[in-house]
């Protein structure tokens, strides 16, 4: 009994109608998850000194090419539920069906367009937007719960899952309990973010760095749910397609952090950075005695007969720019 109490019970409802408007939970949660990635990404990038509006525009812009793309690589990979005889359910977002790898590759490629043409700070909005992320994952995959969608194989834990009859997918439909992966997801993607804010707040890392470390812990977050979920069929190493995918963008952040360590792999193209290394750099006598400048003391600037420098005269050299 206390087991039964425990479980998670399936969804009231997937949606809720306001006057001749049909809502569905899924779009509020993705909803949800955009607004407040939005709102962290903007105060984020504002603290690092970048512009918050410019980054209001790249982070909406590259949201609705994330949705596309998302769409996009869930309708060619189910090809055959859709055409020939459905092409109107590509247009069903709210009814599920979101690839989130496509969908993070054609954000980001709109992302760094958008800051290349703009002129903005792609290391500091790189850093931004890692913890962002997967708090709006988080958010999403509660809509997850209420299309009871993506959870994963049959378990009598006292947190598990009650799918309705008609949701539960072959050959597990004489089961009543799954594990909700959606939640594990959930609660993966929450810890992920904090790891990257304490990151970027108490380590000396280059800038950018950030980014690389989302791809790395969300591969290895993401291949472990893969292994629990039963709505995908492996296609090689028993492996599905996020699976496969998962191991791909874990080697990409992996390897990417490493190489970003050693040098900027992320271009700063913001007009302070221009600036930087277009400013001249100062002669070496005008550095070491000031004997160009026209109101300098020429006894002062003069050294002594005996060739001995005067004190002070001979400094240590100051630190590089960075």
């Amino acid at each position: 009994m206390l087991t039964l109490l425990a479980n998670i019970p399936p969804p009231p409802a997937n949606s809720i109608d306001i006057g001749p408007l049909t809502v569905h939970f899924y779009g509020i949660a993705i909803a949800l998850g955009v607004l407040v990635a939005i709102s962290i990404a903007r105060r984020r990038y504002e603290q690092a000194g970048g512009d918050p509006d410019l980054a209001d525009k790249v982070a909406i812009l590259a949201v609705v090419a994330g949705l596309v793309g998302a769409r996009v690589g869930f309708v060619t990979t189910n090809f055959g539920n859709f055409f020939p005889d459905n092409p109107l359910g590509v247009l069903r977002v709210w009814e599920g069906g979101l690839t989130f790898y496509t969908g993070l590759l054609f954000g980001a490629l709109a992302g760094i367009w958008l800051l290349r043409r703009w002129a903005g700070d792609l290391p500091a909005y790189a850093d931004a937007v890692a913890p962002a992320i997967p708090i709006a994952q988080a958010f999403g995959r509660w809509g997850n719960y209420f299309n009871q969608e993506l959870y994963g194989t049959p378990t009598d834990l006292p947190w598990a899952l009650v799918v309705e009859p008609h949701r539960r997918v072959a050959p597990y439909q004489e089961f009543e309990t799954f594990h909700p992966t959606f939640a594990y997801e959930m609660l993966g993607n929450l810890v992920l973010a904090g790891v990257l804010i304490w990151v970027g707040a108490r380590t000396q890392v280059r800038r950018g760095s950030l980014l690389f470390g989302y791809l790395a812990g969300y591969g290895v977050l993401r291949f472990a749910m893969e292994l629990l979920r039963t709505d995908t069929e492996p296609v090689l190493l028993g492996l599905t397609r996020n699976g496969l995918g998962s191991v791909g963008v874990f080697v990409v952040g992996v390897a990417g952090l490493w190489l970003h360590q050693r040098r900027s792999l992320l271009p700063n193209w913001s007009a302070s950075a221009t600036a930087d290394e277009e400013a001249p750099t100062p002669a070496a006598g005008d550095a070491a005695t000031g004997a160009d400048d026209p109101s300098a003391d020429p006894d002062e600037a003069a050294a002594p007969p005996d060739g001995t420098a005067r004190d002070g005269g001979d400094g240590e050299p100051g630190e590089p720019r960075d």
